[in-house]
């Protein structure tokens, strides 16, 4: 792509983990590691990528007119490219063309599926205690579909490469739950606690860039801990 004004990226003041793999005028894209929120909760305001990376553009200057825009997020446990907007412009201009943004995950999931490979489409609404589900009423629920493909099989687990079709609210971890294949270590949809993380990580996000309009690819290499799973 052509670069606009890029920045070489400084992590040294950075939550540990949390790395920036690319910058430029109008947008941010880090590599977030899990555990660490995308934005703030009511519980939580300040560990967060957001108020770090917003930090991070006003240099320590508070007054700094400097400042950037979620244009996507990613669940508290789960690792990966994470892109963020420096000015409304490219925020605007990144969440109208969402729907051309492809999106890859990866995942080790519970058990063997039947089918190696297949798109699972369901309409999604969430409850009163925020727990997000399927439902038939077509009215109630945002249609979601995720296609996956498995990688590599062992007696009790699955690699999987999702692709993220559409983005809705915890929509991976609800349809492999829903599928008989909770993610591993997914405490809230799969009431595993036996293992030390949840083995989700967005691996790649390709879009076009919102200045240039050239379509740009951005990667984050697997954790070691997913191969740690499949060697076990």
């Amino acid at each position: 792509m052509t670069k606009r004004n890029t920045t070489k990226p400084n992590n040294k003041f950075l939550p540990k983990g949390l790395k920036i793999i690319y910058e430029d005028r109008d947008i941010l894209v880090v590599d977030k590691p899990k555990g660490l929120l995308t934005m703030a909760t009511d519980k939580e305001k300040t560990k967060t990528a957001y108020y770090a990376l917003t930090d991070y553009v006003k240099k320590g200057y508070s007054k700094s007119k400097n400042r950037i825009f979620i244009v996507h997020r990613l669940d508290k446990d789960t690792s990966g490219i994470l892109l963020f907007a420096k000015n409304e412009k490219a925020k605007y201009y990144l969440q109208s063309n969402w729907g051309e943004t492809k999106k890859k995950y990866m995942a080790v999931v519970h058990g063997k599926f039947k089918k190696q490979a297949d798109t699972i489409t369901t309409h999604l609404t969430e409850n009163k205690t925020r727990i997000v589900y399927s439902t038939t009423d077509t009215k109630k629920g945002k249609l979601a579909k995720t296609a996956y493909k498995v990688l590599k099989e062992t007696k009790f687990f699955s690699l999987l490469e999702i692709d993220l079709l559409t983005g809705r609210k915890h929509q991976i971890r609800v349809h492999l739950k829903e599928s008989g294949h909770p993610v591993v270590g997914d405490r809230k949809y799969g009431n595993d606690k036996a293992y030390k993380r949840m083995a989700l990580h967005a691996a790649s996000i390709s879009f076009k860039h919102p200045f240039t309009h050239k379509e740009i690819t951005f990667e984050s290499k697997t954790p070691g801990y997913f191969n740690d799973l499949m060697s076990a």
